[in-house]
C-alpha cells in the first residue's frame, strides 16, 4: 500500500510539472515531430492542432543499447565526485545535444559545480543539482542566458540518463546550469499508465529492461548517461528529505573531473 501511495504522489508531481508542456505525438514506433498546441481536458485527453509533421521511424532497441553502452576509447567523460557517497561516471551525447554538453563540461572544468548540493531528491524518480544557490531557482548557463532544449527521439530518459532541468517546453528557452539524473527503476503500474497513453510497444519493452521515467520523454534534454556509479545515485535517492524534497543533510558535489575514456 505504501509503494502504491508513493507511486501516485510521484505521478501527480510529474503530471503537474509536465501539464501543457508536450509537443510530441507518439504512435507505434513513430514520433511525429510537430509545431503543436496541446491542452489537457478534464478527461486527460490531448487536443493537438498539427501544423507540420516529420515522420521518423525509430529502432528503440538499437538506440537503447547505444545510449546505455560504455563510452568508446577517446570519448569525453566526466566523473562527478560526491562527498561521502562516491563517484558517478557519465558519458555524453555531443552529436545531438552539443549546447547542453558544452555547458556542462565548461561549468565542470571551471569549478562551477564544486560545493553545489543536490537540492531536489525523489526516490524512484531522479536526483537534481547544478544550482549554486541550492534553492532550485538559481544558476545560469555559460552564455549568461537560458538556451533551448535539444531533443532527439532516440535518446530516452532511461534510468541513469543525465538530463537538463528546465521549466518545460512551454517556456523554452529555459535551460541554465541545473541538471538531473533519472533514477527510477521499471514499474509495472507506470508501464500500464504509459501504455494507456499510447506509448510504443517497442519503447515499453526497452523500459522493462532499462527502467527510467518515460513521462519525461521528448520533454527534457537527455545529454548524457551514467555508465558507472548508479549505486551512488541510488544511495543519494534514498536519503531523508523535507517537504520540498530537499535532503535533510546536504549531499555535496565536491568536484567534477572531465577526462578522456581509455
Amino acid at each position: 500500500m505504501k509503494k502504491i501511495i508513493n507511486f501516485l504522489i510521484v505521478t501527480l508531481i510529474i503530471l503537474f510539472v509536465l501539464t501543457g508542456c508536450s509537443d510530441k505525438k507518439i504512435e507505434n514506433n513513430v514520433v511525429y515531430t510537430s509545431d503543436t498546441t496541446l491542452s489537457n481536458s478534464n478527461t486527460n485527453t490531448l487536443n493537438i492542432n498539427k501544423k507540420e509533421e516529420n515522420k521518423v521511424t525509430i529502432d528503440y532497441k538499437t538506440a537503447a543499447q547505444k545510449q546505455t553502452s560504455l563510452p568508446n576509447v577517446g570519448e569525453t567523460i566526466a566523473i562527478i565526485h560526491v562527498k561521502d557517497y562516491g563517484d558517478i561516471k557519465v558519458k555524453f551525447f555531443n552529436d545531438v545535444a552539443p549546447k547542453a554538453v558544452e555547458n556542462f563540461i565548461t561549468h565542470s572544468k571551471e569549478g562551477y559545480y564544486n560545493g553545489v548540493i543536490f537540492h531536489r531528491v525523489i526516490n524512484e524518480f531522479m536526483i537534481q543539482s547544478g544550482d549554486p544557490e541550492g534553492t532550485g531557482f538559481g544558476g545560469e548557463s555559460i552564455w549568461k542566458k537560458d538556451f533551448e532544449e535539444e531533443l532527439d527521439p532516440e535518446l530516452v530518459p532511461y534510468r541513469g540518463s543525465l538530463c537538463m532541468a528546465s521549466r518545460g517546453l512551454k517556456y523554452s528557452p529555459s535551460l541554465g546550469s541545473q541538471f538531473f539524473i533519472t533514477q527510477a527503476n521499471y514499474n509495472e503500474q507506470m508501464e500500464n499508465y504509459l501504455k494507456s497513453y499510447g506509448y510504443p510497444e517497442e519503447l515499453l519493452e526497452q523500459y522493462k529492461i532499462y527502467g527510467g521515467y518515460l513521462s519525461l520523454y521528448q520533454q527534457y534534454t537527455v545529454f548524457g548517461q551514467v555508465y558507472d556509479g548508479m549505486d551512488v545515485v541510488d544511495k543519494i535517492a534514498a536519503v531523508k528529505t523535507d517537504e520540498n524534497d530537499k535532503p535533510i543533510e546536504n549531499v555535496i558535489i565536491e568536484s567534477i573531473d572531465v577526462l578522456v575514456a581509455e
